[in-house]
């Protein structure tokens, strides 16, 4: 039977489709329906500077259909559909759901048509003193001006006043042409005004920094009324590829990409309803068609109204706080060397608090046994408490080599920053490796024990990063293991040095044999199943899109292995075909946290295996970057990664079905009702009660009467 795929680019579409219908739950608590809207935002503005931008490229140089058969014009034309369906969505549930809500809770936006005598009092003072220090308005009759991407603008059409003169007629323009003028929106200031009660009891009303620009915009052009206005906001094309010949400089070569991100192709605009003259000016002068438009009312970002959650004191308006529990058999105050030396530990944020990862590396940079870190960063975030104690380490005179991957995107300059940072503490930083990006996530220590060096590994699923590890669910595991041990060492010595591949009996590494392994493990599984033996294939990833592994598992389907699939992004295997998928079924969750493990699970008749890994399944993955899949082999860590990975497939509250036609459809309800994350989070909850109730039993004084 042919295969069939479904297109990547829509496939990730409707994702973003799953993160807008968690907004339009109405059980949820509001400020958390706002953040999911901001997310659908966010999640746009990656998908046209990146996957839209360069579909557009492929029309430009006449690529054929992918895989899916889809043309790349066509495919602009679903896409743009498909998303306007959804800025609609999302623009309808914020005008005439979450903003009425808002007010209902205590916060009123109050429009620019709106303001009253007081609000004008107040906001052209605030006008006056705040923000037009920092605007800069640009002409555009003499030359159109750079419009920065992701930034907020205010464009104006002005009419000049009748009678007022102008001794030099140059900066008043030509008559025979729009007096057109743009204002970037100050992002250095708030973009939510909090107005002045009358009485501590009244409503919290609030005006929106774009409008208040809008408003009072006049008075950056005397002599001229503004007759129309309009707010919007550019995407850019960022799909840039850095020259990586080893002649050049690394840095320099990525900067360059930085200033060529700014001056990118536009690819898509996001505007006000307010003004057809200005909306059709900037279509012209950018070169966009009607179809990269997307108007929305006066708020284009619902992102920009998040920072109200800080000004509420009502808990109920956010998700019920949860707490980051400290894994039960993990010390606080003392290191973790004795402790793994005898098992391997497994840490699944944000269930488990992320302190076990800091101070893990912490201790090892104060330890005067350790000789030596190795580690490699991809997102590590801002402020980071791991920086700084690689840092010390190398301060403290310990061997410390870090590959910090500049390519990850968006990154790039903090990546930068940070290598700076631990080249001047005396670090030796590697700058990933040419035309691959390290995406693997490990870290090893080198400390000195009865005469012998001893190797403490950790592997995740995760970024070294202190606030998504709060935010995104991950798992790592801390081993002594000298298998694992030696296997982390020809990996470290392959990516910062010269060598050739080493052969890794346990750690699977992309692009050299994680996918060959993947693949031969499928093969296992249908041949077990061939045999009358125990088959089955559970796997979590973020994304689906490697044509050999989608024909593997529609192979096994046929052969009739029981396939699970919970994928929380794009998937381009067709489940529920006859003759080709009927045996694999695909769930998605989107959730308070954001699932981002990757766990694979095969039956393997009676000796059932588990490995985790930094890698999707996707072509970037398993062919272009460096990655790693570690084994789960420790009994009671093997126990824990099944029973996180089955609880996924338990999910009828906030699972997504994918059916054979592409619809996601929710999860049929089961006698009882299951959600995921709120199932796992109540286990450690457990846990951790239960870990604290007998250690206090541990600590009971005996007195005398």
């Amino acid at each position: 039977m042919e295969m069939q795929y479904f297109n990547r680019e829509l496939s990730w579409i409707e994702f973003n489709a799953r993160v807008l219908a968690q907004a339009l739950k109405t059980e949820l608590p509001l400020f958390e329906r706002l953040q999911f809207l901001a997310i659908v935002s966010s999640n746009f503005d990656e998908f046209f500077q990146v996957r839209v931008a360069s579909t557009k490229r492929a029309l430009r140089n006449g690529n054929k259909a992918d895989v899916d058969g889809i043309t790349p014009g066509p495919l602009l034309t679903r896409i743009s559909d498909r998303a306007h369906e959804i800025v609609n969505q999302q623009n309808q549930c914020l005008i005439k759901d979450l903003l009425p809500e808002l007010k209902n809770n205590g916060f009123a936006y109050i429009s620019p048509e709106n303001y009253t005598e007081s609000h004008n009092d107040f906001l052209r003072s605030y006008f006056k003193h705040e923000i037009y220090p920092l605007l800069t308005p640009l002409r555009t009759d003499q030359e159109f001006p750079h419009i920065t991407g992701l930034e907020g603008y205010a464009a104006f059409l002005l009419k000049p006043i009748a009678g007022f003169k102008d001794a030099n007629q140059d900066f008043r323009g030509d008559d025979e042409k729009p007096r057109i003028a743009f204002v970037q929106v100050p992002s250095v200031l708030s973009h939510v005004i909090l107005l002045p009660k009358n009485k501590p009891s009244d409503i919290q009303e609030f005006a929106l920094l774009g409008d208040v620009v809008c408003a009072y915009g006049r008075d950056l052009f005397p002599g001229f009324d503004v007759e129309e206005s309009l707010k919007f906001k550019l995407i850019r094309d960022a799909d840039f590829a850095v020259d990586e010949d080893p002649k050049n400089n690394f840095i320099s070569e990525m900067e360059k990409v930085l200033v060529q991100r700014k001056l990118s192709f536009p690819v898509a605009l996001f505007c006000t309803k307010s003004s057809e003259t200005l909306k059709n000016f900037l279509i012209e002068n950018l070169g966009l068609g009607d179809q990269d438009i997307y108007e929305t009312e006066s708020i284009i970002d619902p992102g920009i109204l998040t920072p109200l959650r800080n000004f509420s004191e009502d808990e109920t308006l956010s998700f019920k706080k949860w707490e980051h529990f400290y894994p039960h058999n993990l010390p606080e105050d003392e290191p973790f060397w004795d402790i793994l030396k005898r098992e391997d530990i497994l840490l699944h944020v944000p269930y488990h608090s992320y302190n076990p990862v800091v101070k893990f590396i912490s201790d090892a940079a104060d330890d005067p046994d350790v000789l030596a870190i190795k580690m490699t960063l991809y997102r590590t975030g801002k402020n980071s408490p791991i920086i700084t104690a690689l840092e010390r380490a190398a301060q403290n005179g310990k061997q410390v080599t870090v590959l910090v991957e500049l390519k990850a995107r968006f990154d790039e300059e903090r990546n930068i920053e940070w290598a700076h940072r631990l080249e001047n503490a005396g670090a030796t930083v590697v700058y990933g490796l040419v035309n691959l990006k390290v995406h693997a996530k490990i870290l090893m220590v080198m400390r000195r024990e009865d005469d012998s060096i001893r190797r403490y590994v950790h592997l995740a699923t995760g970024n070294y990063n202190t606030k998504t590890a709060k935010l995104y669910s991950d798992i790592s595991l801390f081993t002594a293991n000298t298998d694992i041990a030696s296997d982390a060492t020809k990996f470290f010595n392959l990516v910062t040095g010269y060598s050739t591949m080493q052969k890794m009996d346990h750690l699977g590494m992309a692009p050299v044999t994680l996918k060959s392994r993947l693949l031969s493990m499928i093969d296992r599984e249908i041949d077990r199943c061939r045999h009358g033996e125990s088959a089955m294939i559970m796997a979590k990833m973020n994304s689906l899109t490697h044509t050999e592994m989608i024909d593997a598992l529609y192979k096994a389907s046929q052969a009739g292995v029981k396939v699970l699939l919970n994928i929380r992004g794009i998937c381009m295997l067709v489940p529920g075909v006859k003759g080709l998928s009927e045996n694999i079924r695909v769930v998605s969750i989107v959730d308070r946290f954001l699932e981002h493990s990757r766990i694979f699970y095969f039956q393997n008749g009676d000796t059932p295996e588990i490995y985790c890994s930094s890698a999707d399944w996707m072509a970037r993955n398993l062919d272009r970057r460096i990655e790693l899949m570690f084994p789960i082999w420790g009994r009671e860590t093997f126990k824990e990664v099944k029973e996180i990975l089955e609880t996924y497939f338990e999910d009828d509250c906030s699972a997504m079905e994918l059916c054979e036609t592409g619809e996601w459809k929710p999860v049929k309800k089961g006698r009882k009702s299951i959600n995921a994350q709120e199932a796992l989070y109540k286990k450690y909850r457990k846990l951790s009660e239960t870990t604290a109730e007998k250690n206090r039993s541990l600590f009971i004084v005996r007195r005398s009467k």
